[in-house]
């Protein structure tokens, strides 16, 4: 325990930044470098005070990342920032007006695993103090804030567990009232076996419990009306049947009410949910043929403000009638850019707007709707002017060698007709993810050097739906695979791309898929390049073991992929026959760099030659997200010269 507490505490204090943390750019279109594309976003997700007049968000300095809260009108003279040291600073949310919460965490070394530990850091808004919550009761796990006041104290409700022993009660979340300004706590809930999650309603009653055991696959729903009933089970479900539990995303101002998320028109949609029977009423919201993201509550807490989803790109559906006349407003302003609401004060008067385009990162500002005045508060990138206009970006449709209609982003370089170009075809990670129209600077890089680069969310990506996410099961390495070939095929087809001069590049499922493509498909591409991609499925698994709920995780992968030395790259290194680029950074901690490691060392085995066959590439302080500018720098570089080496435009 001493261990964790020691590892993740570290040295948290504030600095002093620097009064002017961007340079202007010029207007002019520079010519520019690589560095421009590797340089970190100036701001990035600003989370604005119940007053709307302090913001707090991660900013780069010196090619770092931390947490900066800033007076909104007082200037570069009021900033303060968090130096969190090797912890990842994973989010951060107000309180009130004074007080801010930060989930941190850090990898720890526990009888000889890694073991990720995550706490809550509550940071005073001037930067006098810092305090860590449930420091020395707390195990592994502490950053599940399940309700916060809206009554202005700083009060939070806190789940957490006390052992790091399975067998142990306190290895399941209990919940206490924490005031964020002394430390001080109260139990309110105690663990209960397999009870991983709990959920509160606006007033901090807690209201429901998930629980799951991974032995027997089973799932049950703890419920009460309210603070001061017993808990009762009232639905279980058996995952090997399929079966799942409808749980609340909010619990609505009748005790009786709450609104749920289902998919049984095919994709998810918002319905009402009736707390007594568990039954699905009145659907409220739906984007056909799209999922939803997460829901924005109302001031109270009780009901809707808006919905985010992905369709060709990101958007938000306001029940808010006046965000919704706020949003029209902005649009109708804004033109062809893009404007969404990032952040909002209590009463909805104040908000930071973020305008851009998919070729151009944009701008935060800061809006007052009383005064009618809009500022604003930092571009993304210092490096291009909200004027500047890179590779046009656009969604495409085609059709797999099975009929199944993908969805693909294409960015053809500016000013470049789309023929006959040289291509590169990028799966994104996951694979339980998707590419939509936004800024994406390794996309934009690769479009500056002259390439046409081709996004497809092939089969098993989200956001589309169960019945499409289910068809990438058993498909890892084969029909998904198949998807990449074909979204290649048919940019040929288009006259796009240049059959011969076809480059896969990818991280993580991506880098995974990259490796597949020089092992089973060499004759299509030039080259391949994988970032942090997983070269052995059973040795992901084997890694796996340190996370909760490993037997289901098992299944899911063994769903994703039967047979997992069959579509391992690690097993086939004799049949490489693309040069592949190899990166990984050995911090990371969502893939291990051993899987980037050792696929280099089972090519050398299998006579591959570093620097002709393959190049492996290690970046000793580098993560899984290039959290440091230095690390994106080394990465574009490595990649342009493998490029021009392998693939030249």
């Amino acid at each position: 325990m001493k261990a964790i507490l020691t590892s993740l505490m570290g040295s948290a204090l504030f600095l002093a930044l620097p009064v002017s943390a961007q340079s202007p750019a010029p207007d002019s279109a520079p010519t520019w470098t690589v560095k421009d594309f590797a340089a970190l976003p100036l701001m990035e997700q600003p989370a604005l005070s119940p007053d709307g007049l302090h913001i707090a968000s991660r900013v780069a300095v010196n090619g770092e990342q931390l947490l900066v809260i800033a007076d909104v009108h007082d200037g570069p003279n009021r900033v303060r920032s968090l130096a969190l040291g090797d912890n990842d600073l994973n989010w951060w949310q107000w309180v009130n007006d004074d007080w801010l919460i930060a989930g941190i965490g850090a990898e720890s070394n526990v009888q000889g695993m890694p073991w990720y530990v995550s706490r809550v850091a509550s940071v005073k808004r001037d930067g006098s103090k810092i305090n860590m919550l449930a420091k020395s009761a707390a195990a592994q796990n502490a950053d599940d804030v399940i309700w916060i006041a809206r009554d202005g104290t700083p009060r939070i409700l806190l789940a957490y567990q006390t052992s790091i022993f399975s067998n142990d009660p306190g290895f399941w979340p209990k919940v206490d009232e924490v005031d964020v300004g002394t430390g001080k706590m109260r139990s309110v809930i105690a663990s209960r076996q397999h009870v991983r999650n709990w959920y509160a309603d606006a007033t901090g009653a807690v209201r429901m419990g998930v629980g799951y055991n991974d032995s027997s696959r089973t799932g049950k729903l703890l419920y009460r009306p309210d603070g001061r009933a017993n808990f009762r089970v009232v639905d279980r479900a058996d995952r090997r049947r399929d079966e799942s539990l409808v749980v609340p995303l909010l619990f609505t101002a009748d005790p009786a009410k709450a609104i749920a998320s289902d998919d049984r028109e095919g994709t998810d949609a918002l319905y009402e949910l009736d707390l007594a029977t568990l039954e699905l009423g009145r659907k409220i919201f739906s984007a056909p043929g799209f999922d939803l993201g997460g829901i924005t509550e109302d001031a109270a807490g009780t009901g809707l403000a808006g919905v985010r989803y992905t369709g060709d790109a990101p958007a938000v559906h306001w029940f808010d009638a006046n965000l919704a006349k706020i949003q029209a407003d902005i649009d109708k302003a804004v033109g062809e850019r893009r404007a969404r609401i990032i952040s909002t004060s209590r009463d909805g008067q104040r908000m930071v707007v973020h305008v851009g385009t998919p070729d151009q990162p944009g701008a935060y500002y800061y809006y007052d709707t009383a005064a009618g005045a809009m500022s604003i508060l930092s571009r993304v990138s210092d490096r291009f002017t909200t004027k500047t206009r890179l590779a046009p970006v656009k969604t495409i449709r085609y059709k797999a060698r099975d009929g199944l209609e993908i969805a693909a982003v294409l960015t053809v370089p500016a000013g470049r007709d789309a023929k006959n170009l040289p291509f590169i075809l990028m799966p994104h990670g996951g694979p339980f993810a998707r590419d939509a129209e936004e800024w994406d600077w390794w996309v934009q890089f690769l479009a500056w050097r002259g390439y046409a680069v081709l996004q497809p969310n092939y089969r098993g990506s989200s956001g589309y739906g169960r019945a499409f996410a289910e068809k990438g099961e058993g498909q890892w390495g084969l029909a998904m695979q198949d998807d990449l070939n074909d979204a290649v095929d048919w940019a040929v087809q288009q006259g796009i791309a240049d059959p011969k001069r076809v480059c896969m590049v990818g991280a993580s499922y991506g880098g995974y898929a990259a490796m597949r493509a020089a092992q089973r498909d060499p004759a299509k591409y030039r080259c391949a390049v994988s970032y942090a991609g997983v070269s052995d499925l059973a040795a992901m698994m084997r890694y796996d073991q340190r996370f909760l709920y490993h037997s289901t995780r098992k299944d899911w992968m063994k769903e994703q992929a039967p047979d997992f030395a069959a579509v391992s790259p690690i097993h086939f290194a004799g049949q490489f026959a693309t040069p592949i680029l190899l990166m990984h950074g050995k911090k990371d901690r969502r893939v291990q760099v051993s899987q980037s490691r050792e696929m280099a060392e089972k090519l050398k085995a299998a006579g591959k030659v570093q620097g002709r066959d393959y190049l492996y590439v290690e970046q000793p302080l580098a993560d899984h997200h290039f959290s440091r500018e230095a690390d994106r720098l080394e990465f574009l570089e490595k990649l342009d010269a493998f490029l021009k080496d392998h693939n030249p435009a």
